[in-house]
């Protein structure tokens, strides 16, 4: 991970370089990978285990789901921006056997511990359970990358657009993921159907209830 983040590039690691980096012969590393694309493939499973253990000690504390959901978000931006050539090489890279990297994403640890926390969302009914007929894990797979689609496009684009006006980007990450959260809470609620002019009356009967109509 260490080369491919100083040199900004795949194509500008080589064998001799990662050889030289451990302080052993070029040969040695064939010992351990058959070429530079099978160790290409470990780097990327590297990166993922190392984002795992981030998102299992941002989450560490937190007792709510909902509150866990959005210290991934947050943790997820965070790692990607601390490591933004590596990410975005897992994410663009097809591994040695064809099999592209953004796919086995969805068959990691990290990855799973957010269906799971989402899982726990549905069974406290902040999320609302599949539709009849439709298979549970199926619809917590769904709920997963609805809400992974949204802190990976917020990472992918701050690193690609970082020029942008993006404020604090982890303050960003959060809210982007509490409104993700919040929205698919509300779906059951204002129905998933509902036009500008129904959502807009939902949201003034709430806070009139509250005391806090628009004015």
């Amino acid at each position: 991970m260490a080369l491919l983040e100083e040199h900004d590039s795949a194509e500008a690691v080589s064998i001799r370089a990662v050889a030289n980096a451990v302080g052993v012969s070029s040969p040695a590393i064939y010992l351990h990978f058959a070429d530079k694309d099978a160790l290409l493939d470990a780097v990327c499973g590297q990166y993922f285990d190392r984002l795992d253990e981030a998102l299992a000690l941002a989450e560490d504390d937190q007792t709510h789901p909902l509150d866990r959901v959005r210290a991934l978000g947050r943790t997820y931006v965070q790692f990607a921006l601390d490591h933004r050539a590596v990410y975005q090489f897992a994410f663009g890279h097809t591994g040695s056997d064809g099999t592209p990297m953004v796919d086995e994403a969805l068959r990691t640890a990290a990855f799973n511990r957010l269906a799971g926390t989402v899982r726990e969302l549905v069974d406290i009914g902040w999320v609302a359970e599949a539709s009849s007929g439709v298979d549970e894990d199926a619809h917590t797979l769904q709920v997963a990358l609805e809400l992974w689609t949204v802190v990976h496009g917020v990472a992918s684009l701050m690193i690609a657009k970082p020029d942008l006006p993006w404020g604090d980007d982890l303050e960003v990450a959060e809210s982007v993921m509490r409104s993700g959260c919040l929205g698919r809470a509300l779906l059951p609620v204002v129905g998933e159907r509902a036009t500008g002019a129904e959502v807009e009356r939902f949201v003034d009967d709430v806070r009139s209830a509250d005391g806090h109509r628009a004015k």
